[in-house]
């Protein structure tokens, strides 16, 4: 099959920062289903780890990355329960094995969903990463409940951004909390609100714009930029008894002390760990990904693709990535194949 990688961790702009080659096609065992891949997304996972995973080395064989996929199922291997050959399907990858950026890919069916099937290929290849993210955040992290939580409201830090434009959707759509986003360019501004947030702050002053916008304090907070940036900001924010989470690469320590006196909590994300760590509820991945495709479905929330690249090519590939290393991506750009 044919394959994209990197053997060294080149700059995006360089002649071999991805190379195309051909590698076996491998075989399914145990729960693991063999997808063949119609389409993916990149999210800033990927250059992410393409920028500092082979840096200063050459590797043997060329590491294969991407996480998010769309496509059907060749085989399964012997132990599966959830899929069989011919289902469509999506899902967001498991960064301990071979990514998405090849023709075919071998995947625990546990971390696979249903693929949405009112919506297009390439918009339903930009939605598993992000929208399980947002999805595990608000609910298994700080555990929003609709019934318990219905208009309270919640600061998301990054509107206009892959998880942050879901997040307000599931915020507003699912949870019916009262959303207040930040942005701070126009077109990055008039994207949060096509996603449903009820307020726009500029994060550059963020105390001041919450205030402005009529709110003392906040019952949640959701962190998709830099919690070190705003640290102090969400301390003075957060309602006492709130609860924050964050998906950010802080690069010093946060001060979890200054959470004390308001008794509140806070909250990491990754979407890998289940998969990561095999944990017991490791399928629960696949029941979030069923009820989002539900909910694209009946169109209750939308899609956020938008940049189509035709091909699967390292050229596009390189494309992919140097829009998201621009940090100024406005929602997701997704490669068909």
């Amino acid at each position: 099959m044919k394959a994209i990688g990197f053997k060294t961790s080149h700059p995006i702009s360089h002649e071999e920062s991805f190379i195309e080659f051909e590698t076996p096609t491998p075989t399914p065992k145990g729960r693991d289903l063999l997808v063949k891949i119609e389409a993916v997304s990149v999210n800033p996972v990927d250059y992410k780890i393409r920028a500092g995973s082979a840096k200063g080395k050459t590797l043997e064989t060329p590491k294969i990355i991407g996480w998010d996929a769309v496509g059907t199922v060749e085989s399964v291997g012997d132990k599966t329960e959830l899929f069989k050959a011919g289902d469509k399907v999506y899902y967001s990858g498991d960064i301990t094995r071979p990514g998405t950026n090849a023709e075919y890919q071998l995947i625990d069916e546990r971390i696979v969903g249903k693929r949405p099937v009112n919506i297009s290929l390439a918009e339903a290849a930009a939605m598993p990463l992000t929208s399980l993210t947002a999805w595990e955040i608000l609910f298994d992290r700080i555990r929003i409940s609709a019934e318990k939580d219905k208009g309270k409201s919640i600061l998301i830090i990054g509107g206009a951004g892959g998880v942050g434009s879901i997040a307000i959707q599931l915020a507003k759509k699912v949870a019916g909390l009262t959303v207040i986003a930040s942005a701070s360019r126009p077109e990055t501004v008039e994207w949060s609100k096509k996603m449903g947030a009820d307020y726009i702050v500029n994060h550059y002053d963020l105390v001041n714009e919450v205030h402005k916008a009529g709110f003392k304090e906040v019952d949640f907070i959701l962190d998709f930029v830099d919690v070190n940036q705003y640290w102090d900001a969400f301390v003075e924010l957060i309602k006492p008894q709130g609860r924050i989470g964050s998906i950010s690469d802080p690069v010093k320590p946060v001060n979890l002390r200054q959470l004390k006196s308001k008794s509140v909590s806070f909250h990491w994300e990754l979407m890998f760990t289940r998969s990561m760590f095999n944990t017991d509820d490791m399928i629960e991945q696949h029941h979030i990904f069923n009820t989002l495709a539900d909910l694209l479905d009946d169109g209750s929330i939308q899609s956020t693709l938008t940049t189509t690249l035709n091909g699967f090519s390292a050229e596009n590939l390189k494309k992919a990535h140097a829009i998201q290393e621009t940090g100024k991506a406005i929602g997701k750009t997704v490669i068909v194949y």
